[in-house]
């Protein structure tokens, strides 16, 4: 599965976004798909994901801000980004996986595949 995250850039506090994550070697409807960031120095954090019928879980800190989504036509996956805050600053990947137990675990290590990342600036 090759992964291809866009829509990172430059905001200010408040402003929306929406990340994209191509997917290519596999329908989306068979995978769990995920978003993580990272900031240098700090562990990949996990932020939200769906699941191949459209399950979707979030971390807490963003759950009323951010919404994934997919669409399986173009087998890509979005992550919506609303109110951003300063702390939301990070590269922000998105990740496949296979595994079943994937969804409502935040361990990285449950995803096979990884994109490239892109970055999220939040200025305040």
């Amino acid at each position: 599965v090759q992964l291809q995250a866009s829509g990172g850039g430059l905001l200010q506090a408040g402003g929306s976004l929406r990340l994209s994550c191509a997917a290519a070697g596999r329908t989306l409807s068979n995978l769990i798909m995920g978003w993580f960031r990272q900031t240098p120095g700090k562990e990949r954090e996990f932020v939200a994901a769906i699941s191949g019928s459209g399950v979707r879980t979030y971390a807490n800190s963003v759950r009323d801000r951010f919404t994934i989504s997919k669409d399986n036509t173009k087998n890509t996956v979005y992550l919506q980004v609303n109110s951003l805050k300063p702390e939301d600053t990070a590269v922000y990947y998105c990740a496949a996986s296979t595994r079943g137990d994937a969804l409502y675990d935040t361990d990285p290590i449950r995803y096979n595949y990884w994109g490239q990342g892109t970055l999220v600036t939040v200025s305040s």
